[in-house]
This record gives structure tokens, C-alpha cells and sequence, in this order.
């Protein structure tokens, strides 16, 4: 095999959803006030009995019945979160235990809101390698465990949820080269920190570096894959804040692409956020089979990590 391809996709999010007329009876805030300044709507939370490899664990197992597969067939088990309670057991270990995945690999990435482009390239070159023949691959994150609740700079933002993809081997390659790098010294710009851990950013110079920065790495993200912007047929950001999605794929030049824009009703689910809004397009019939999508995650540390996919 020369390459490695999505089979199938998947995603989920807890029933419990938030309006913005909820939030203003928590903070200081008005559903006109939250939608001008960042697009969301709505968002699910999760409740306490609802793990991040329980919304994990859901996401995969629609992706593993939609590629008509069985847990025996996964070898490789990526989980890309940022919101794990416990060090160790991971939270791939326990995804595998819920689907009863025998002997795959586990292993979890901690690369926040780039953590789930980071995790496919990982698949990807591990399929490549010989390493792996069929690989889960899982953003998922419980945001609303880790948020002040009374800061609405922050509140406002976050969702709970999980996406999935199943990658395995394949005659022609479907997951183009992966671009990806970070900026260290900006790495506060978004934090998950303290005792108990809580998310805070510096919003304006989160705005300024991915609308300005980004657009050129994510053009050369589509050259790796031997395509223009233009040739795309979807564009799946991380779905961070509307005013930052709109701009950043105006830049990128993909003028005959679906933009995702699932942040209007699902927030900032982290690692979680675009294989739950790649999910949702795929089946909601938007993109259909081969078309070349950009899947594009940027945030904490300052991390960034692009490829571009056909469509399973």
C-alpha cells in the first residue's frame, strides 16, 4: 500500500445543550452580545457521569459501524484531548476497554485544539510505516469541566463532544502531507492550568496571529497535497470563534469550498472540533465521496497542524 485513507467517520455530543439565554442568567452577558462577538448560539454539555471517553467511546463506535468494521480489525487506538482527568489509564486505553478492542496500541495526544490533525498525521504515517493497519483516531473533550463558569470572556465559548475517523491502508494516498509546527514563545496565549485546571486565552492575540499567520500555512498545507485553495471542495477549521473561521478561510482563497461553521450551534469543543463538524458535513451530504477537504486545527501552545483528505 502507498498511502492511507478515512473509511468512515463519526461523532457525537451529550444531549444537555446550552443557549446563550442560559449563559446570561450565569454572567453578565446577552445573546446578542455572545453571537457579535464570537457566532455561537448553542453548545452541548456533558454531565458528570459522562466521561471524555464516554462522548470518545460513542464517537468511534459510529465511525467503526459506518466503515462496517468490528473492534477485532483496530490495531492503533489515538485519543487527541486535552481535558483527561487521570494520568494513567490513558484515555485511548479506555476508549479501547468500552468497544473491547483487543491489543491495539493506545495512546493519547495532548496538542488542545490541533490535537486532532496532529493525531491523523500520527495514523497516517504510522499505516504508512507498516505500523498500523487500521487505526482509530478520536478528538474528544469535556471543556465544560475545565471553565470558570463565572468568567464569561471564557464560559461563552466552550462545548462538550467527541469526533472520530477510522484510517487505514489504501492503494493511492488520501491524507495528504501533513504541515504542522508551533510558536512557543505565544504558547500562554492559551493555557489549561492551575488547581483545578482551568481554560483561559489571550483572546485578541489568538484573533491577530490566526488571521493573519495562518492563511499562508494553510495554502501551503493544500500545495503539499498537489492542490490550489480553489480546487477544494470543504475547508474544516478549528472551530474556535466565527470571526476568526470566516476571515482566516476567506484568506486561504477556497472560494468553491463548504466552510464548516458548526461552532454556531456545538462552541469550542477543542480537539474535539473538527472531525464533530467534518462528521457532520460528511453526513449531512455537504461534501460527498473523494472530494478534497482542508482540515485545518490551530491553539493551545500555539500549535497548528493542516492536511488535506478526501472525503470517505
Amino acid at each position: 500500500m502507498n498511502g492511507s485513507r478515512i473509511a468512515a467517520v463519526g461523532h457525537y455530543q451529550p444531549a444537555k445543550v446550552l443557549t446563550n439565554e442560559d449563559l446570561a442568567g450565569l454572567v453578565d452577558t446577552t445573546d446578542e452580545w455572545i453571537r457579535s462577538r464570537v457566532g455561537i448560539r448553542t453548545r452541548h454539555i456533558a454531565g458528570p457521569d459522562e466521561p471524555v471517553d464516554e462522548l470518545g467511546a460513542h464517537a468511534a463506535a459510529k465511525a467503526l459501524a459506518g466503515a462496517g468494521l468490528t473492534p477485532d480489525d483496530i490495531d492503533l487506538v489515538l485519543v487527541a484531548t486535552s481535558t483527561a482527568v487521570d494520568r494513567s489509564p490513558n484515555m485511548a486505553a479506555r476508549v479501547a476497554a468500552r468497544l473491547g478492542i483487543p491489543q491495539a496500541a493506545t495512546m493519547d495526544l495532548n496538542v488542545v485544539c490541533a490535537g486532532f490533525t496532529h493525531a491523523l498525521a500520527t495514523a497516517d504515517h504510522a499505516v504508512r510505516a507498516g505500523g498500523s493497519s487500521r487505526a482509530l483516531v478520536i478528538g474528544a473533550d469535556k471543556m465544560s469541566e475545565v471553565t470558570d463558569w463565572s468568567d464569561r470572556t471564557t464560559c461563552v465559548l466552550v462545548g462538550d463532544g467527541a469526533g472520530a475517523a477510522v484510517v487505514e491502508a489504501a492503494d493511492e494516498p488520501a491524507i495528504g502531507p501533513v504541515l504542522w509546527g508551533s510558536v512557543p514563545e505565544m504558547g500562554n496565549a492559551v493555557r489549561i492550568e492551575g488547581t483545578p485546571p482551568r481554560f483561559a486565552q489571550e483572546g485578541q492575540s489568538v484573533y491577530r496571529w490566526a488571521t493573519t499567520q495562518l492563511p499562508p500555512i494553510a495554502r501551503r498545507a493544500c500545495e503539499r497535497a498537489g492542490l490550489q485553495p480553489a480546487d477544494l471542495a470543504g475547508v474544516v477549521l478549528h472551530q474556535a470563534n466565527l470571526r476568526i473561521i470566516e476571515p482566516l478561510a476567506e484568506k486561504i482563497g477556497a472560494v468553491n469550498a463548504v466552510v464548516a461553521r458548526d461552532v454556531t450551534e456545538s462552541g469550542n469543543t477543542s480537539a474535539a472540533s473538527i472531525p464533530l463538524a467534518f462528521s457532520k458535513l460528511v453526513e449531512r451530504g455537504e461534501i460527498t465521496t473523494g472530494d478534497p477537504v482542508l482540515l485545518f486545527g490551530f491553539g493551545g501552545n500555539l500549535s497548528y497542524a493542516g492536511q488535506v483528505v478526501r472525503c470517505p
